[in-house]
């Protein structure tokens, strides 16, 4: 049996790059985590001094048409308001630094807090730790959003 009110978005990576960019289209999705790849989007594809930039890599599927003039990280996630929506941060991941992450998830928290007075549907959990899920602050988001019964 699937209850389909409490079917949700994990995605880690490129999957992570999918929980940004799917469940703004797909409103039976409710809620959303993106694991491994919230960052400042724009600055990402095209800095060119940045060790972090995609202009360095050989990922060719990365760049996406006129993403950059009209979507970011917290715009994609204000699309996905008012659903919960989680990023799970781990301080040693490659895709971006701390302060720039923490830079893009600033203006998600606004949105949620200041703007619509849902704080408690957004949260961004920072941990030691690579490019992986780390199953602590994201399941327990998921526990208290999908109404899972405690361990």
């Amino acid at each position: 049996f699937v209850d389909k009110e409490r079917i949700g978005f994990y995605g880690l990576s490129y999957g992570g790059k999918s929980a940004m960019r799917i469940p703004p289209l797909v409103s039976n999705y409710c809620l959303s985590i993106c694991s491994a790849d919230f960052n400042e989007w724009v600055w990402k594809n095209a800095s060119t001094r940045s060790r972090y930039s995609y202009v360095w890599t050989g990922e060719y599927e990365i760049f996406e048409w006129d993403l950059g003039s009209t979507f970011n990280y917290a715009e994609m996630a204000a699309l996905i308001a008012p659903r919960p929506f989680m990023v799970e941060r781990g301080h040693f991941d490659g895709v971006a630094p701390d302060e720039t992450v923490a830079y893009e998830f600033a203006k998600v928290r606004n949105l949620y807090s200041a703007k619509l007075g849902i704080g408690n549907k957004t949260r961004i959990e920072w941990f030691v730790g690579p490019h992986t899920i780390n199953a602590k602050g994201t399941f327990e988001f998921l526990r208290q959003h999908l109404n899972w019964p405690e361990q």
